[in-house]
């Protein structure tokens, strides 16, 4: 019989007042809670910063019954102030469209409900005056000083990132009213702050006296998401029944978990976290998909990927560089694509490099390099459809069944149906960034390897009955390209091989934006 997983997986970052942690993680509230000072915390969405934020409003409320037999029971055992009841002020910038519901509309909508608990006589002030007013109130009610739980603070900003003038707007709304979290220290208690990006002139980061950035802090690198442990230790009877309608073995299906949903570091030196979404997801359906991904795709991302010429080879060869102050406080006002890239959860940390203060970033794993890459073909390659042949499946299908001039068609029709809109040499640009999608995404499906180093052959692809080594050549020749391939010894790890080894040369025209020359030999 299956085993209830804790959390409702269709919704689980919602709290449920009955049962509302995934795993435990109660240490890690204990210990914000014993520290004074605001805090901040970076995460990618849908990891779990709503239910940590869930978690700590029930800790605050004083709602014991919820912690019975969780690690921060027995932490606040000997506590006598443990469990006391504080006035909880809880913004949830979740689930609107900022591009169509005003910010002023929300702020109300939220000052009016603690206004109705803790009094109505500000209730025409501005939003700022209201803001400060309930706080103060509260305190007088209650005896306590508040504790105040922002999550997604810059939902709206990130909503309106292709909207200047209406994210300025949002941003002096914002200004206005969290810059009272200032003046009314003397009735805060306890902050806690999360989103992706530190975004200026919103006065939080620049207000607020010792705000404490724990987004790359060792000590909550796991705070949010999941470990290895943690999902073996709480989801083993999940595992089982996975594994059995994909008939794999558990460790295989713990294996497929990793590849798939693993690989994102907070720290230089933590351990890999699982996306707590994708996991739970698998779990629930019983399958392997790209569930992160499909909740949020990143359109404008996409979008400046393609305008700005990004080389996008550097994706998938470590070649991706940057530091702390550009991960940490990196404000969002700037596009910049690399810490954007690692703020919004597509790339994560590789490498660090102690003596350069280096960080290298990556991919974090399969779900997010295959499901953005088929995001990035539809920009580059518009008409790459199975309705016309240029899709990765029907590639696929030529490959497999050692199809020469199908392949050459396809690579043809391919570059014949983009469509050029960067300026200053847009071929190239186009030329490799086409290549290495169609290839890279064909690695999802069969042993497909791209290089990029001098003396490396271009493209290897493996089937269990044919090898194939590609050369590409822009303004060059395709017997040039094949030349290549025989001086460089490409093909001398397969010798003994007894699959059947093609060696393709091809060459691509900038002029004419076409496939001109294709250049095959066998295995001598």
């Amino acid at each position: 019989m299956e085993r209830k997983l804790p959390v409702g997986i269709q919704g689980f970052e919602k709290l449920r007042t009955d049962n509302f942690l995934y795993v435990d993680k109660t240490k890690y509230i204990y210990k914000l809670a014993h520290n004074n000072v605001p805090y901040f915390l970076s995460r990618p969405r849908r990891f779990g910063k709503s239910l940590l934020l869930s978690a700590m409003k029930a800790y605050w409320e004083g709602k014991k019954e919820l912690f019975t037999g969780l690690e921060i029971e027995e932490l606040e055992k000997n506590n006598e102030d443990a469990w006391a009841e504080y006035p909880v002020f809880y913004f949830d910038f979740n689930g609107e469209n900022y591009n169509e519901t005003s910010i002023e509309t929300v702020l109300d909508g939220m000052l009016s409900d603690w206004e109705e608990v803790y009094g109505t006589q500000y209730n025409q002030r501005t939003l700022g005056d209201r803001f400060q007013k309930v706080l103060e109130l509260a305190v007088e009610k209650t005896g306590r000083r508040c504790v105040v739980l922002i999550d997604e603070y810059d939902k709206p900003l990130l909503d309106t990132l292709d909207h200047k003038e209406l994210q300025n707007h949002i941003k002096d709304v914002f200004k206005g009213f969290f810059s009272r979290l200032k003046k009314a220290d003397e009735s805060i208690h306890f902050i806690f702050i999360t989103g992706v990006s530190k975004f200026h002139k919103v006065s939080i980061f620049s207000d607020l006296n010792q705000l404490r950035d724990i987004s790359l802090d060792r000590d909550y690198a796991a705070l949010c998401g999941l470990t290895g442990k943690e999902i073996r230790d709480t989801f083993w009877p999940e595992i089982e029944t996975l594994a059995k309608y994909q008939e794999l073995t558990e460790e295989e299906c713990f294996n497929a978990l990793k590849m798939n949903y693993d690989g994102y570091h907070f720290h230089l030196s933590g351990e890999g976290i699982y996306n707590p979404y994708s996991v739970l997801s698998a779990l629930f359906a019983k399958d392997f998909g790209a569930y992160w991904f499909e909740t949020g795709t990143p359109t404008f991302l996409i979008h400046q990927i393609k305008e700005r010429g990004f080389d996008l080879r550097k994706f998938t060869n470590n070649t991706i560089y940057t530091n702390e102050a550009a991960l940490k406080d990196y404000t969002g006002d700037t596009l910049d694509l690399v810490p954007l890239l690692y703020q919004t959860g597509y790339l994560t940390i590789a490498d660090y490099d102690k003596v350069k203060k280096r960080y290298t970033l990556c991919f974090p794993n399969e779900e997010v390099k295959y499901s953005f890459m088929e995001n990035l073909m539809p920009a580059y390659v518009p008409k790459a459809n199975a309705g016309n042949g240029l899709d990765i499946f029907t590639l696929d299908e030529y490959i497999e069944s050692g199809k020469l001039e199908n392949i050459k068609d396809f690579l043809t029709a391919l570059f014949a149906n983009i469509t050029y809109t960067i300026k200053d040499d847009p071929f190239e640009h186009y030329f490799q960034s086409v290549i290495y999608l169609v290839f890279t995404l064909l690695g999802k499906i069969v042993q497909c390897e791209m290089h990029t180093y001098t003396g490396r052959i271009d493209c290897k692809v493996e089937t269990s009955d044919y090898i194939y080594l590609f050369e590409f050549k822009r303004d060059g020749s395709a017997e040039a390209a094949l030349k290549q391939i025989d001086t460089k010894d490409y093909a001398l790890p397969f010798v003994a091989d007894s699959r059947k080894l093609y060696k393709i040369g091809v060459s691509f025209d900038s002029e004419s934006r076409k496939l001109i020359g294709w250049e095959v030999a066998e295995k001598n």
